[in-house]
């Protein structure tokens, strides 16, 4: 239906309500007409007329004005049943009847298009409240809901028919979003102050279901004509996305300010840069690095840190970069701002914008310089423990060989003499054998042993103002029978005066007789060696020259070094572990001496120089102390306890203390040797320290806790040889410390010392 049909409708339902109000009004005049009578005609139709303009408008209330006049006329004035206008009471009664529906109209007409206007502005605001994106609730001045549109209804949970004259608070409940505490509604503040409360923040809707709602909300207060507070009006907004936007901007930030500080604090050099070149950001790292401040960097080309010959390199990192490809541990050099060469490894990563394009390239450089020289160090260490890997076992395979050689005539002297029978020549050739054999076994330990000493900065120097020529005569007569056996010719040269060092004699001699042996084992039968002497200002040199084999020239630098020998061109065996002239020169280096190796080279000879600083010559010579009175024989003879957990070397030992006359007795272990002391009271133990049960430390305390054993001499008698077993030897109360294989005749001088001391 159009606009004009719907007018037309609505005008004739409005004439259809008036004549409607006429009758009923009519109607009502004649239920009360026997009481009334000709009295107030018209009485009825005053309130028809208002309803009319009311319900209908001006139009049906005029024409319910006319009907109703004409009605009552012809049905309650006199003469009744006639419409009379000529009387005169009659026509004063229509202008009155007139004026007052007049009036009726006009105020009704008023009353009814101020209410339309009403309505009309209810409507509105209804349209505006429904239609406005925020969620809109009003309340009267108790705080109790009058409206919601339907975005509060899907923000709160509520429905309006279920909300509607609730308390605002029931509805409306909102917390915190940080402390979850409860937050006073913006709408009691607005109804309390009459003022407008703007945004609250980090505030939480509670819905009706329980779930929550960040929201923004404020609030104003509704005022009538007078300006009294009548109600208010709550705005509020659903801002979960805008908050889920601000938590990812916090966290972007929050980020951002990590890897800044990160990058800041880094060691290494942080550096950014366009793709033309141009530093743009520098860390301290970077400053650390190469020298240059931010300042001095940032805004400069990239070649400020790029030495000359290397910048075609950086144009291949910028064209993988603008293909968008990373570059990892790229190593490289760059320069320092003293101009100094840094080893760098460099990860370059492109810096693109938000269409994906690249425009930059972010570079970390780390500086290598030490990692490349700590890699060459260990390149170096490497290949020098290979070296002495390789020398190691060379060493082993040349200690078991030189053991082997000694081992070999042992046991087939043994054999000789087994078989010899009453044939003492032969006996005595077998003994000879022997002896010269262990003291090759005991040469060997002996150089083990002073080296490792050495190594572990354990040997003690006995220094003392010594003649050199006496040295080295000691020297010369133990290396001659090596000497006199290869036909050598042994030609020394000594100055006429007397020359002195500060040395410890026992190894002095050492040293020169290693090279005098030295020189024997590595020259030919028939061949010369020379010994000179002559002073040097402070120092005195001593040369040891042969005629020998010779040493190649890329040896002259190893040559001292551990496990070390020269191959002989025969491919004959030399002997020996190869630690002697290494032993020389660290022992010379502790009498503040040197040593120096020369030679020609292979089959020219060698010679081996020997520098020591001397000393004026002492006002007083150490003489030879006198030799001991003779004890008599059967003075001599002594109860000696022998305790080894080695059977055989027990009973060795026994047999050659029985063979010189002594009571001998012995025991295996610990617990035994404590009992064996107990019951046969010796004067002397030889206790091994290694024993089973009791170690033979214990054993020592034990005895020297006796009233019995304190005069007793107790002698350790062991393998174990270093300083620092002498001096737990001494700490548990032996007398001596001796290390195996002791020889017959200083075990039986140390016995003949003890008795003649009794």
């Amino acid at each position: 239906m159009n606009i004009p049909d719907q007018r037309f409708t609505n005008r004739w339902i409005g004439f259809a309500w008036a004549m409607a109000a006429i009758a009923a009004a009519l109607l009502l005049r004649w239920l009360l007409d026997p009481l009334m009578g000709n009295t107030l005609p018209l009485v009825t139709l005053f309130a028809a007329v208002a309803a009319a303009v009311w319900v209908s408008g001006v139009g049906a209330a005029v024409a319910a004005v006319a009907i109703g006049y004409l009605a009552s006329n012809y049905l309650f004035i006199e003469p009744r049943g006639a419409l009379s206008l000529d009387k005169t009471d009659i026509a004063v009664g229509l202008l009155a009847y007139l004026f007052t529906c007049t009036l009726i109209i006009t105020f009704g007409e008023v009353a009814r298009r101020a209410q339309a206007q009403a309505s009309e502005g209810r409507e509105v605001l209804r349209v505006t409240l429904r239609s406005i994106g925020d969620a809109v609730i009003t309340t009267d001045n108790d705080a109790r809901i009058t409206y919601m549109n339907e975005v509060a209804e899907a923000v709160t949970g509520w429905a309006l028919a279920d909300a509607q004259a609730q308390p605002l608070d029931q509805v409306f409940r909102i917390v915190n979003e940080s402390t979850r505490q409860p937050v006073e509604s913006p709408a009691t503040r607005a109804l309390r102050d009459g003022v407008i409360v703007g945004l609250a923040n980090h505030t939480v809707l509670l819905r009706k279901d329980g779930t929550e709602c960040p929201i923004d909300d404020s609030a104003a207060p509704i005022r009538d004509e007078h300006e009294r507070v009548s109600g208010c009006v709550l705005i509020f907004r659903d801002v979960t996305a805008q908050r889920r936007q601000e938590h990812q901007r916090d966290d972007q930030l929050m980020a951002a300010r990590l890897l800044a500080a990160i990058v800041e604090s880094s060691d290494d050099a942080v550096v950014s840069k366009s793709l033309d070149g141009t530093i743009r950001s520098w860390n301290a790292g970077a400053q650390r690095l190469f020298g240059h401040s931010a300042g001095q960097a940032i805004g400069r080309h990239i070649s400020l840190i790029i030495p000359p010959e290397r910048l075609a390199e950086e144009d291949r990192i910028v064209e993988r970069l603008r293909a968008g490809e990373r570059i990892d541990h790229f190593e490289t050099e760059r320069l320092g701002a003293a101009g100094q060469r840094i080893q760098v490894s460099l990860t370059i990563s492109p810096i693109k914008n938000d269409a994906g394009e690249v425009v930059g390239a972010s570079k970390v450089a780390r500086d290598v310089t030490r990692q490349r020289q700590a890699e060459a160090e260990l390149r170096r260490l490497a290949d020098s423990l290979a070296e002495a890997d390789r020398r190691k076992d060379e060493f082993l395979a040349t200690l078991a060989h030189e053991l082997r050689n000694p081992l070999a005539p042992l046991s087939n002297a043994l054999a000789v003499m087994k078989r010899a029978g009453d044939d003492g020549a032969v006996v005595q050739r077998a003994r000879d054998t022997m002896e010269r054999q262990l003291a090759q076994l005991v040469r060997l330990v002996d150089d083990l042993l002073d080296l490792n000493r050495i190594t572990h900065d354990r040997l003690e120097l006995r220094t003392q103002p010594v003649e050199l020529a006496s040295v080295l005569q000691q020297a010369l007569e133990a290396s001659r029978p090596l000497a006199d056996a290869a036909q050598h010719t042994l030609r020394v040269t000594l100055p006429d005066e007397a020359i002195h060092v500060n040395a410890d004699p026992a190894r002095l001699a050492q040293v020169f007789g290693n090279l005098l042996n030295n020189s024997s084992k590595y020259t030919r039968p028939g061949g010369t060696i020379d010994l000179a002497v002559q002073r040097e200002g402070a120092q005195v040199c001593v040369s040891v020259k042969d005629s020998g084999i010779g040493i190649p020239p890329d040896q002259l630098d190893r040559i001292f070094e551990m496990f070390t020998q020269v191959e002989r061109a025969d491919h004959a065996a030399a002997g020996g572990l190869g630690i002697g002239l290494t032993l020389v020169k660290r022992l010379l280096q502790m009498h503040g001496g040197s040593i120096e190796a020369r030679s020609a080279g292979e089959g020219q000879g060698s010679e081996f120089i020997v520098r020591l600083p001397t000393i004026d010559a002492p006002a007083h010579v150490a003489q030879p102390t006198a030799a001991p009175a003779e004890v008599p024989t059967e003075a001599l003879v002594q109860r000696v306890l022998v305790v080894d957990d080695n059977a055989d070397s027990a009973e060795s030992l026994a047999m050659l203390l029985q063979m010189s006359g002594h009571e001998v007795f012995t025991a295996h272990d610990g617990e035994a040797a404590i009992q064996a002391a107990d019951a046969h009271r010796p004067e002397v133990v030889l206790l091994d320290i290694g024993l089973p049960k009791v170690n033979g430390h214990d054993v020592c305390r034990h005895i020297r806790a006796q009233p019995w054993g304190r005069d007793i001499m107790l002698v350790a008698l062991t393998g174990w040889g270093q300083d620092n077993d002498r001096r737990r030897s001494h700490e548990a109360g032996f007398d001596g410390h001796l290390v195996k294989p002791v020889g017959p005749d200083a075990l039986l001088a140390l016995l003949a010392s003890r008795a003649s001391a009794r």
